[in-house]
């Protein structure tokens, strides 16, 4: 039997999640007792968060990492959250040594911190804490044909029970709340539905050369995301799966109308990881 990880994309929403008891959250909590009763625990987590950006790819390999709050105008007691994870320093230089190998420059900080896009899932998934964390700062200019080929590079960590996990949003687009589009009881925007569903059979069929090319085939997908950041973690998910398995959407969620909260796994693992989930 194959036990590799699967490797992941979570949307992690609004900083407010942290503090939400909603479907999200409650999906995050069964995510990681999920992951440790069909795989055994990870023994570090890789995360591509659509916060973490840089000009080339800078691996955080800080012994120990804050909590960031890198968010302002929200209630206090957001800001009095933690989640201090220990780093994960040898596994930075292995996986700067992979990312090299397959012609992509990568660097190596001493600094640490863990921005909201990580910590918010992570302290649902694993509340103690107890998992090293190894962030990857990556360049969102980047195509994202370029960005599946650094999640390839990635590849070997599930054979290593390390965890390849990218954060980001499914759908993206904040002038929304600004636009009149924000009523958190809003039924979901025909145009939201549109793309999560494209994403979702695109990524069912393994069609990669299509998510690649989601900028043009996707619908509204200008709309669903004027930037690419937030959704650029999933094409590096989908590239460390490392092979063609077809990935499976876990949870689906629709917050405001227009802000998708979609996670997907990838991999020969998904379906394990998905039967997981259900039990």
């Amino acid at each position: 039997m194959d036990t590799r990880l699967p490797t992941l994309y979570v949307s992690h929403g609004s900083p407010m999640t942290a503090l939400d008891e909603g479907a999200t959250t409650a999906f995050w909590r069964r995510l990681g007792p999920a992951i440790d009763a069909a795989f055994g625990r990870p023994k570090a987590v890789l995360a591509i968060s659509g916060h973490s950006l840089t000009r080339e790819p800078v691996l955080l390999a800080a012994a120990r990492h804050p909590t960031v709050h890198d968010f302002y105008g929200f209630p206090e007691p957001l800001y009095a959250l933690r989640y201090d994870a220990d780093g994960a320093p040898a596994l930075a230089r292995e996986v700067a040594a992979l990312l090299r190998a397959a012609g992509l420059n990568a660097q190596l900080s001493p600094e640490g911190g863990l921005d909201h896009g990580i910590w918010t899932p992570l302290r649902s998934m694993y509340p103690d804490a107890d998992i090293p964390v190894l962030p990857l700062a990556w360049p969102p200019n980047w195509a994202p044909e370029k960005l599946f080929a650094l999640g390839r590079a990635l590849a070997p960590l599930a054979k290593q029970g390390v965890l390849v996990m990218g954060t980001g949003a499914i759908t993206h687009n904040l002038r929304l709340f600004a636009g009149g589009r924000g009523d958190p009881a809003q039924p979901e925007y025909p145009e939201s539905a549109a793309f999560r569903g494209w994403i979702a059979q695109t990524v069912a069929t393994a069609d990669w050369a299509a998510l690649n090319d989601y900028r043009r085939q996707a619908p509204h997908a200008a709309l669903m995301h004027p930037t690419d950041e937030h959704l650029l973690p999933l094409h590096v998910a989908a590239g460390a799966a490392g092979d063609d398995a077809p990935g499976r959407r876990l949870f689906a969620e629709v917050q405001w109308g227009h802000l998708g909260m979609d996670a997907y796994a990838f991999g020969v693992g998904a379906a394990a990881l998905e039967s997981s989930l259900s039990q």
